[in-house]
């Protein structure tokens, strides 16, 4: 059995009179591949914001390896959020020296090399590239760490099928395997294949947390089709 990566007890957050996440209690193995899945609006977000310490929550506690988040875990968790996070007025050589000097994990080597698959040259300002690619930067840089946990917030919304596809590729071949993967998307059909275990939530509550080829032999079916049933999609 994996070691306990990431542990919540009975989490809960507020925004005035709404509660966007319930008492929720979940553990997290480490060396997993996991969906965090729900339709928007139904905390994944939030979620995400407390697990990384953007926000704090209002009852309740959540741990990564044992430590509450904060700067102790801003060295071990890889965060994608699900909106751009760089001055896109620095070149591609400006973007990965400045996480080379912030994060000690970072492996320059590695994020060139992806760099250079892509055809992206490291003197252009990220401004003058495509949407896609601009994805393809942010998640190459945030692959390009060797983290205890990766937090990839809705990395494959809004984006084409062979950019989502890339990135999905980026993902499996460039994590760290002793590390666990949280992905936070409603796109399920895409990123089945690679998940090992599915966390779904709804109106801030956990409705199941599962592996998948155990939801595939003792359901009957894909996690897709369980998502469709349970949410009504």
């Amino acid at each position: 059995m994996s070691e306990v990566l990431l542990e919540c007890r009975d989490l809960t957050k507020k925004y005035g009179g709404l509660t966007a996440l319930d008492h929720i209690s979940f553990s997290v193995g480490s060396g997993k591949m996991i969906g965090l899945l729900g339709p928007n609006g139904s905390g994944k977000t939030t979620f995400i914001k407390l697990l990384t310490g953007l926000l704090q929550p209002d009852d309740g506690s959540i741990l990564v390896d044992g430590m509450a988040p904060g700067v102790g875990t801003k060295g071990i968790v890889a965060y994608l959020p699900d909106n751009h996070f760089i001055n896109s007025y620095m070149t591609v050589e400006q973007i990965v020296d400045y996480f080379k000097d912030f994060y000690q994990d970072f492996k320059e080597e590695r994020a060139y090399r992806m760099f250079s698959e892509l055809g992206i040259d490291k003197t252009v300002q990220l401004k003058t590239l495509s949407k896609g690619n601009k994805e393809k930067v942010a998640l190459i840089l945030i692959m390009s760490r060797d983290a205890k946990l990766y937090v990839l917030d809705e990395p494959i919304a809004g984006v084409d099928p062979a950019t989502r596809d890339y990135i999905i590729s980026t993902i499996i071949n460039n994590y760290n395997p002793e590390a666990s993967v949280i992905i936070s998307t409603h796109l399920i059909s895409d990123i089945e294949q690679v998940l090992d275990e599915v966390i779904f939530i709804q109106n801030g509550k956990i409705l199941l947390q599962k592996e998948v080829d155990e939801i595939r032999n003792e359901e009957g079916k894909s996690v897709d089709q369980l998502f469709r049933e349970v949410f009504r999609w």
